[in-house]
């Protein structure tokens, strides 16, 4: 399914610096498939050891919720597991907010689905602070216009995006998908080859 515009509720979480262990720890690495990695985002910041749930953690407070996680500055930073894009995207999140993003992390969200948008300190502030003082505050994200915007404020940022993959996240391809959507033109190409 692809992905043009959203409007919705988001999660503030401004917390900078967050690696990719923080969003997924390693020792729920042992899976092969992208399912069931969301029960363990931000695991050992949402349960305590007794595995019971921190009130204290936004993803356990009921205030907030929604398909955009709005985060502090650099953003999945650390290890290169693409296993933080699968957790954030099968706990059902669609974008990530950030004034800055690490570079593998946000490949690999491309790649999962995961549309990773960087504004500036300024604009992601204020989003924070529209979203923590009213948690029904909505954000719209708009992909093929490549912009974002506070519904709250009427404030909007640019933002930008790789063309392939724009194209991509808009079709719902993955890289497999793009090549099996010219198998006709490959064919075509194929059966006029001469072969020496």
């Amino acid at each position: 399914m692809g992905f043009t515009t959203l409007t919705s509720t988001a999660v503030p979480l401004p917390i900078e610096n967050i690696d990719t262990d923080q969003i997924i720890p390693a020792r729920f690495l042992k899976a092969t498939t992208r399912e069931g990695f969301g029960d363990n985002l931000f695991r050992d910041w949402r349960y305590d050891s007794n595995d019971q749930p921190k009130a204290d953690f936004v993803l356990n407070d009921d205030t907030y919720s929604g398909k955009v996680l709005v985060a502090g500055k650099n953003f999945g930073c650390g290890s290169s597991r693409e296993h933080a894009a699968w957790a954030i995207k099968d706990f059902g999140f669609a974008v990530v907010v950030s004034s800055f993003f690490a570079d593998i992390f946000k490949g690999n969200s491309l790649n999962n689905g995961l549309l990773p948008v960087q504004v500036t300190d300024t604009f992601l502030n204020e989003m924070l602070e529209t979203i923590e003082s009213n948690p029904e505050a909505k954000i719209t994200v708009n992909l093929e216009t490549e912009k974002i915007t506070n519904e709250s404020t009427g404030k909007s940022e640019s933002f930008e995006i790789n063309a392939y993959k724009k194209m991509c996240l808009i079709k719902g391809y993955d890289d497999i998908d793009y090549i099996i959507s010219g198998k006709e033109s490959i064919e075509a190409f194929e059966s006029k080859r001469v072969v020496f």
